[in-house]
């Protein structure tokens, strides 16, 4: 056993579900789904949660990208479900230092197709304001640079649900959610997270059958679009996600077997190499494991605050689901 874990189990540390690991499973593949069954469940669980809060508005901010355009797509089918005006859905889109006219134009094609009001706040004048009030440069894409935006949106969406009388819908999957590939109090907050049980290449597909069985017209044609552009926070020009982090399809893998079959690094990288060694090399799939095994357990601090959620699947990182406490060494696994 690692001496860092050993010591930590010794000052009474525990290993919360990584305890209850099951032992001798196989990989298998993950998130097996049918998307328009997944879309229902989101559907039902924000339903649920609207009508016994007893609130008919709900605010969302809106990328262009995946995630986003998934809250939408649910909050318009739950509000069908309730027979709620879509008036009550209010959208915003708040350009950055790194938004493109791709992504903003998306989002306002995808609002206009479903009859979703969308409201344009910039955000660059304030964040540069701010960052000035706190002695940053201004100039320097660092983590405060970046973060600051986050942050900002996130305020934005919650003073906005305060004057609406509505609850904001937290964006982020929970492939995401994992990773902790999020802002902390940023897009890591919210009021309800629509995707949170849903992991990114799940999110993928569940938008593209929605474009190509349920969607029509413009919709339908910003939806396709959004789905075959880079996942990018857009917080700096030119960012991909997976250039950073790696290859979603490997990090999901990686998800599903470690917290549900209870696999670890060895039996991950033989069972990813097999799988997965033509499409990405093993080079590859190595370095998108050592990141994944540091950040699911660096980043439990996000997860264990994080907003309530809908579960899909047979897991998600609620503290009633799979959890590991904030103080785990890392760097063991």
């Amino acid at each position: 056993m690692d001496k860092r874990l050993k010591e930590y189990l010794k000052s009474g540390g525990t290993l919360g579900s990584l305890a209850d690991a099951p032992k001798g499973r196989r990989a298998t593949a993950p998130f097996p789904c049918d998307p328009a069954k997944v879309y229902a469940k989101q559907v039902d669980g924000l339903a649920l949660r609207l009508s016994r809060i007893g609130v008919k508005d709900v605010v969302i901010g809106i990328s262009g990208g995946l995630d986003s355009a998934l809250t939408l797509l649910v909050a318009v089918g739950a509000f069908k479900r309730l027979a709620l005006p879509v008036s009550g859905i209010h959208a915003y889109t708040m350009p950055g230092f790194g938004t493109t006219s791709r992504t903003k134009s998306n989002a306002e094609l995808l609002c206009e197709g479903l009859r979703v009001k969308v409201e344009t706040i910039p955000i660059a004048k304030s964040v540069r304001q701010h960052l000035k009030d706190i002695g940053h440069d201004g100039k320097t894409a660092d983590v405060t640079y970046e973060n600051a935006q986050a942050r900002m949106r996130t305020m934005i969406l919650m003073d906005k649900a305060n004057m609406l009388g509505a609850i904001v819908l937290g964006t982020g999957d929970l492939s995401e959610i994992a990773l902790g590939w999020c802002t902390y109090n940023g897009d890591h907050m919210s009021m309800f997270g629509v995707n949170s049980g849903v992991p990114k290449t799940v999110v993928r597909q569940v938008c593209e059958w929605w474009a190509r069985n349920a969607g029509r017209g413009k919709a339908s044609k910003a939806l396709l679009d959004i789905v075959a552009t880079p996942v990018s926070p857009e917080l700096v020009k030119g960012q991909v996600t997976e250039d950073k982090l790696g290859p979603y399809e490997l990090h999901d893998f990686f998800i599903w077997n470690f917290c549900r079959n209870g696999l670890r690094r060895k039996e991950l990288y033989d069972a990813a190499a097999k799988r997965y060694g033509a499409k990405y090399g093993l080079e590859l799939i190595g370095k998108t494991l050592d990141t994944f095994l540091w950040r699911i357990i660096s980043q439990a601090f996000k997860r264990n605050c994080a907003p309530d959620g809908i579960r899909v699947f047979s897991f998600d990182f609620s503290r009633d689901s799979w959890w590991i406490p904030s103080d785990m060494p890392v760097g063991w696994l």
